[in-house]
């Protein structure tokens, strides 16, 4: 594969996610997507992923809500943020920036993975963005990352590392299917497309490989353990939609949440690893639609 095609690859988006723009919000541009019209439900991926997480729960919700989702500058986006902060801080106050950007006014705000414990920041420094938040699969309290993949923070620290683990990826397609990489993140093999625009962004482009260093540097349990100490004050409704089968987030940790926010309630994910939107997109999409009213017409 030439750089040229995987640069096509890198770029590639699902058309279910919408009509792409790019948005100016603390730190730089970014991508966004929008599919739907109603309530503005915003949808939040992690690291090494991107906007094709939520392809499958997006073309299900669609007819019914505003679908807004991002691509971060978490590795496998395609807009490098040069010389931006992404701390977990600074990550989430892009996705406050895009709430704002797009007025949407209080949103269902959406997260899996890492993105899950940026959006536990942005409900508790900008709760009155949230209306609703919806947690999947994800990063929380002392798991920030899981311990499984804490050699990614480490290889973010060593020169070259990040880029000879990423063209491994590249020109060995079978390995992404190992558990270093997205083996035990769903029960079945992601399609092609999709992972290659999960590997490929960093792989062609300096600045994108470079804002992946810097996030996966910043990424620390400090972080969501002082996220968690504010959970009490965010009054707004809560879904811990968690993945019955998840490998790397323990159930615990779900139970935990659904007991420390105010009003909050656990709904589990049968059959679904920490990808639950690839997993069973179906019931993820009903699990949301059951929570976010829809707005009545008029």
């Amino acid at each position: 594969m030439s750089d040229v095609q995987a640069a096509t690859r890198a770029g590639w988006r699902d058309a279910d996610l919408g009509t792409r723009r790019e948005i100016e919000v603390p730190g730089g541009r970014i991508a966004v997507f929008e599919a739907g019209q109603g309530e503005p439900v915003v949808f939040v991926h992690g690291v090494l992923v991107n906007a094709n997480l939520w392809r499958r729960v997006v073309a299900r919700l669609s007819d019914r809500y505003r679908c807004v989702t991002l691509d971060l500058p978490f590795g496998a986006h395609t807009v490098a943020l040069p010389g931006a902060d992404l701390t977990p801080p600074a990550l989430a106050a892009m996705v406050a920036g895009a709430i704002e950007a797009l007025d949407l006014g209080a949103v269902t705000l959406v997260g899996n993975d890492s993105g899950g414990a940026v959006c536990q920041i942005v409900a508790t420094t900008r709760p009155e963005l949230v209306g609703r938040l919806v947690l999947t699969s994800c990063d929380a309290y002392d798991t920030f990352p899981p311990r499984f993949f804490g050699y990614l923070n480490l290889a973010a620290r060593v020169p070259g590392a990040i880029g000879t683990l990423l063209s491994a990826l590249r020109f060995l397609p079978a390995m992404r299917r190992l558990p270093i990489a997205f083996g035990w993140l769903t029960r079945r093999p992601l399609p092609r497309p999709v992972t290659d625009s999960y590997v490929l962004p960093a792989c062609v482009n300096h600045g994108v490989r470079d804002d992946l260093r810097r996030v996966l540097r910043g990424l620390d349990p400090r972080h969501t353990l002082a996220a968690a100490k504010r959970f009490g004050a965010f009054t707004s409704p809560v879904l811990v939609a968690w993945s019955e089968r998840d490998r790397f987030f323990t159930a615990a940790h779900a139970e935990r949440l659904a007991t420390d926010f105010p009003d909050a309630r656990l709904e589990w994910i049968p059959g679904a690893r920490t990808f639950s939107p690839e997993d069973q997109p179906a019931r993820l999409a009903s699990a949301i639609a059951g929570f976010v009213p829809q707005r009545a017409a008029r």
